[in-house]
């Protein structure tokens, strides 16, 4: 038989110099024992499911440390560790003493959702007394590396009460558990905007307080509230109503 017949009909093994040619019933036990091999060695790769995530009302808190560009560049970076796990020390502290949680750290700026395992309540109060107990909690630190490291510091806080979509989101392997939504970038802008020594907030987090007040948590006229001029966030059409927890010098104007 011809070598290309043989490819037609039968099955070709190689061994080192020489050609084995099998076929018939020898042929059927081989191929069974190689469909065994192949199946024990196969790898069983499954179609990655689309992360699930659930819609819940909710009250953002960005919080950033204002100063820190000049903190970096002024000492080594082995020196910026410790004041960084200070600073969200503080942060953190707040938030799980008002019943938060921390969504997200980068850099110098912290994300916390207040009212996601509560549907009865939005966090707003909580929010804005988390926030107000993170300007207490900061001030005499920065006072601290005021004089210790002559750098000026403080801590800038928005907030924005609305809908996000809470799910696993990120990278394959490296997903985490946080808020996604227009409420988020709301109460980010209001962080970049809100000076050191300040809470701002939104509209919607202002009548939540006016909605629900109670006896025993920050409400107006206990800490002193200012209305703000209207807010043009950018790639929004319309303005937004904001109201801070002033900073020192918007109260000696």
């Amino acid at each position: 038989m011809e070598l290309a017949d043989a490819l037609t009909y039968d099955v070709v093994l190689w061994e080192t110099d020489r050609v084995q040619v099998i076929t018939g019933d020898v042929w059927a036990t081989a191929r069974r024992r190689a469909d065994t091999r192949i199946r024990a060695n196969s790898i069983s790769v499954k179609r990655a499911r689309p992360p699930t995530a659930k819609t819940v009302s909710v009250t953002v808190l960005f919080a950033d440390l204002r100063g820190y560009t000049r903190l970096a560049e002024k000492l080594p970076p082995a020196q910026v560790v410790p004041l960084l796990e200070e600073f969200f020390g503080i942060l953190s502290k707040a938030t799980e003493l008002h019943g938060g949680r921390v969504y997200h750290v980068a850099g110098d700026g912290m994300m916390a959702g207040f009212g996601v395992d509560d549907p009865e309540q939005d966090g707003a109060r909580d929010a804005l007394a988390a926030g107000y107990a993170m300007l207490n909690g900061f001030a005499g630190v920065a006072a601290r590396w005021r004089r210790e490291l002559s750098i000026e510091t403080g801590v800038g806080i928005g907030l924005h009460q609305g809908n996000v979509a809470l799910g696993l989101f990120g990278p394959p392997r490296q997903r985490t558990t946080t808020l996604v939504g227009d409420t988020v970038n709301v109460a980010a802008r209001l962080c970049s905007r809100a000076r050191a020594g300040e809470v701002l907030f939104s509209c919607t987090v202002a009548a939540s307080l006016d909605a629900h007040p109670t006896a025993d948590a920050p409400v107006r006229g206990q800490i002193p509230f200012l209305q703000l001029p209207q807010f043009e966030l950018r790639g929004r059409s319309e303005l937004l109503d904001i109201w801070c927890v002033p900073a020192v010098e918007r109260l000696a104007v």
